[in-house]
């Protein structure tokens, strides 16, 4: 890591030629009096948080540079071809040519969901409670998991759309499907750029993370 970093030394105030400076409350501490321990914990956080703001920087200016690119290409093929690469909503996978490195861009809908989504819970209930004990285990389980709000206070939509797919003769549970679906409201989207490569045409595609937590 370059040491050109934006790192920040712990600002000082000059008080009658003293240097101080200021704790969590807002308070002027003496510079003297503060533990050796805790300024050099504040000079590691500053350190790291410092690196971390170039690599956001450098990061964002990557995904602008990217984009730009995947549009130019696109643009291009649209111009000289009249065709469109990539799907409606914008999807796209680009491959080198020996087939080792893709590029994928991904346009995620952002959803919530409305008022029907209570009706959906009322219905689905009243068929669990008229289901025999012990009959229909894995959908119960399925629909406590669909229902049930995390900690933000989220929908777990992976599961929602997991009951979706259970086919139920039943018309409360079919209603109850068609209201799922009636409350689901399209907000906006997200583009997500990912990328793989790999060591021959066909082997085994490896992620590159840039993702702290998984890198």
């Amino acid at each position: 890591m370059s040491e050109t970093t934006n790192y920040n030394p712990t600002p000082t105030i000059d008080v009658g030629g003293k240097p101080f400076i200021y704790d969590a409350k807002g308070n002027l501490v003496p510079l003297s009096a503060v533990k050796p321990m805790d300024l050099l914990q504040d000079e590691m956080v500053r350190k790291v948080i410092g690196y971390a703001r170039e690599l956001s920087a450098q990061i964002a200016r990557f995904k602008g540079h990217t984009f730009d690119d995947v549009g130019s290409l696109q643009a291009l093929i649209a111009q000289d071809y009249g065709a469109t690469l990539g799907g409606k909503k914008g999807n796209v996978s680009l491959t080198s040519f020996d087939g080792t490195q893709r590029v994928t861009v991904q346009v995620a809908d952002l959803l919530e969901f409305g008022p029907e989504l209570q009706a959906a819970k009322s219905l689905v209930d009243a068929c669990l409670a008229e289901w025999s004990e012990g009959s229909r285990d894995e959908i119960r389980a399925i629909v406590t998991r669909a229902f049930n709000v995390d900690k933000e206070g989220q929908i777990n939509r992976a599961e929602l759309f997991m009951l979706l797919r259970v086919s139920i003769e039943d018309e409360r549970w079919q209603n109850a499907m068609q209201a799922i679906r009636d409350s689901i409201r399209i907000i906006g989207s997200k583009t997500y750029v990912r990328f793989h490569e790999r060591d021959s045409a066909d082997g085994a595609w490896r992620a590159i993370t840039i993702d702290l937590a998984a890198a």
